[in-house]
Formats: C-alpha cells, structure tokens, sequence
C-alpha cells in the first residue's frame, strides 16, 4: 500500500517517451510544445510519445495497435531492453528509468520475464532446461531448478516431452516452452510481445485461453501486445489503444467496444466479434414480470394482463423460483383456488452475468422467454429478451420496451383474463383474501 492506503500499482507508467536519433532530449522538448512526429527531421524518430498508464497487480493489461503504433518499443522500455528518453516507469513502486545494469539484470530475474514473438529458445536445450534457464541465471540448483521446471511444463500441457529439443516441437508447442520458462521464473510480471502471432488460428485460441487459466490460477501480472482486436478484446481486462506512438484510450473491452474515445478507435473496433466481447450482464435489462412465490394466481394474471403477456417470473426474495403460464393460473383461478400458485415450471433459459453472448443464441432461439440472469449468489438481476440480444450485436440501443418478456402471441388474451378475474371476484365477498396485491 501507498501512503494514502491504495494498493501499489503493478506498472505504473507517467509520461514516457522513447525517440529513436541523435538528439532524444531536444525531440521531446519539441514534441512537449506540440511539435507533430513527422515534423521532428533530424532529430530521431519518435517511438512513444508521452505515454501514461497504470497496471494492477493481477491484471491482463493488453496494448493493441497496428504496426508502427510504438507498442513493442513501448512494453521493451518496461524492463529496461529500450532505454526511456523521458519519463517515469515504477514497477511496484520501484522506478526502472536509470537503474545501472546489474539492477536491470536483477529486475529481469525477480520481477519481470518476458515470453518472445520467436520463442527465443535455446535450440541445443532440451524442453526441461529451456524451462529452467531462468532459474539456472538465477543460481538456483540443478536438483530444485529441474523439479519447478517439470512442474511448470505439466501446468502447459507438456508433459512427456521434458528430453525433446526445440526443434521437434510444433510451433504451438514451442511456445508452450516460452510460456513455461517465463512462468519458472516466478516473477510477478510476464511482458508478452506477439507471444502468439506466429501460430496457427487454432492453436492461437487454445494458447490464450490456456494463458487465461493460468493467469486466474497463478495470479500473475500480465502486460500483452497484440495488433489483432479479437485477441485483445478476449484477453484484456482493460486495453490501451496506440496510434503513432499515442496512448489513445485506455478502458475495458466494454468500454472500447461501445465507447470509443474517437474515430480512429471506432474504425479499429467496427469489426470484431461483439458476441464473444459482450456479456449478460453487459445488456441485460431489468426484470419487470415478476411475481413473487407467496402472491396468488389472480395477482400473477394481473401481472400478465397489464404487460400483455402470457408468462411471468416468480421470485421468492431476490433469487428465482421459476415461470408460471397464464393457462395454469387461469385453471387454478376457475377451480377456485385463491391460495398460493401451484404449477410453477423451471424456468428454461438461465445464465449468469459473465456469461459471453455467443452463448446465449442458441437458449435464446429455443425459448419464447427471455434469458434470465442469475448471479453467483442466486439473485435474479435481470432479463435479456431476443431483441435486446440482437440489438446488442449491432451496436443499437438495447432498450425495449416496458414489457420485458416477448412471444409471438399470448397463449389467452388479455381480454379472457380481464373477464375471468371480474367473475371469480363477483363469487367472493373478499374476492382477493390472501393473495399478495
């Protein structure tokens, strides 16, 4: 914790600039006053400009921009292989601009590796002692380096292949072997450039979901560079966007998607795959069906009448019991029973609200009730009815109407309800004791 009792920032990163030339410090004096990057000549070439960022510990911060944005030489000056030109970059509170080289060297040991585009294996090591390089630069022993090397490559997927050499891996494989020297050397930062760039677009999908994994099992701190927007919006809990050595926005992917910072990031974003960006509870609305379990099947009518709807959902406190139809509660009414509703169905589209949308499409076309939205702890948050889904994928207002369940027509009409309601009340003299109103 900070003197102010905030926790301390994995990265934290305040006005850097890296210039490529002769002369880096009079290019940032120039490009502090507002001189533009093509206007810098002979001075250098402008890397990074001005960039300001912070990382939480435990985070998958991604950088994303096409090449040429400064973002490589952006996360190499975050261990020292670039040299900053200005600036300041703290790693967990510790500043890395003018550390000599033997604490630079400590730093890449203890607090930051980095797993390579090209793998950068040692192609004469076998896969065991590609994984426990860091550890031997380290000094540990043969015996221990050997045994947490063996136990990384099994978190991997690469069990039994701890005697092959580089050269008789798969490119997936390989960089299996980056990962796993990486994660051997336990430090609480992992720099990715491109890591997965090179492979094949299955094996690329199987390494960032594995990447996902371990990052939730180990907890690290993980700063990603990519130029591919799916890749980014999928592993990211919050992106920086670069353009010409800018940081344009920072946010979560949600924030990218449906509120770019200008128009630059609306054209890079217009593409990608909102239905595996957004979630349930990225669109949710609120439930307004709802009866609770305790309320009688007149009430539940009502309900249904007023919202020109056949079916509604019963809660008992916050959390979901299930759906009642309007031709169950109707017979319950006609046969006289005024107590608590029977014939409540389980409810058929139930999902939670980190749950992506390409998940929901299928539910959504099985069931003429919206998909409900349960949290972790049982409470029932909220509704996603068709067109709200597929409203959302077109980036159009998600808002529907005041009626939140929509079917291709009611099973009874409104009008059947409205006339049973007035002839069971007519037979009783206190026509709604014990229901809930």
């Amino acid at each position: 914790m900070d003197e102010l009792g905030q926790p301390i920032p994995a990265v934290a990163v305040t006005g850097l600039f890296k210039v490529f030339g002769k002369r880096p410090k009079e290019a940032v004096r120039r490009l502090r006053t507002g001189v533009a990057r093509e206007d810098l000549g002979a001075l250098g070439t402008a890397a990074v400009i001005d960039a300001s960022f912070s990382v939480k510990p435990g985070e998958i911060f991604v950088v994303m921009g096409l090449s040429g944005s400064g973002k490589s030489t952006l996360i190499r000056t975050l261990n020292g292989l670039n040299e900053s030109s200005a600036g300041s970059i703290r790693v967990f509170g510790t500043e890395v601009v003018g550390l000599g080289a033997r604490e630079l060297r400590e730093l890449r040991q203890q607090r930051v590796s980095m797993v390579f585009q090209h793998f950068a294996l040692l192609p004469h090591r076998t896969v065991l002692d590609n994984a426990a390089y860091a550890l031997e630069v380290q000094g540990v022993a043969l015996a221990e380096r050997h045994d947490r090397a063996r136990r990384v490559i099994e978190r991997v997927g690469l069990s039994g292949w701890e005697d092959h050499l580089p050269g008789e891996l798969s490119g997936g494989m390989r960089q299996r072997v980056g990962l796993a020297r990486a994660l051997t050397a336990d430090t609480d930062i992992l720099l990715m450039d491109e890591a997965f760039s090179a492979l094949d677009p299955l094996i690329r999908r199987e390494m960032q979901e594995q990447l996902v994994e371990l990052q939730q099992e180990l907890g690290k701190t993980i700063i990603f560079i990519t130029h591919d927007l799916n890749e980014a919006m999928f592993l990211g809990d919050r992106i920086a966007v670069m353009r010409d050595g800018r940081i344009v926005q920072v946010g979560t992917p949600n924030d990218i998607l449906t509120d770019p910072a200008n128009d630059y990031v609306a054209q890079f974003v217009q593409d990608v795959d909102r239905a595996r960006v957004l979630t349930a509870g990225d669109v949710m609305e609120p439930p307004r069906a709802v009866v609770p379990a305790t309320a009688g099947p007149r009430a539940a009518l009502r309900i249904m009448r007023d919202l020109q709807t056949s079916a509604c959902f019963v809660t008992s406190g916050r959390r979901l019991v299930g759906v009642v139809r309007d031709s169950d509660m109707l017979r319950q009414v006609r046969e006289g029973e005024a107590g608590h509703m029977r014939l409540v169905r389980k409810a058929p589209a139930v999902v939670s609200p980190g749950d992506f949308l390409a998940e929901l499409f299928e539910l959504a076309a099985e069931n003429s009730l919206p998909v409900a939205v349960v949290d972790e702890d049982g409470r029932f948050v909220g509704v996603i009815p068709r067109v709200t889904l597929l409203a959302s994928l077109a980036n159009v207002s998600t808002h529907t109407s005041e009626i939140d369940i929509v079917e291709p027509a009611a099973t009874i009409s409104p009008a059947i309800i409205t006339e049973t309601l007035r002839e069971t009340e007519a037979q009783m003299l206190t026509p709604l004791e014990g229901d809930a109103r």
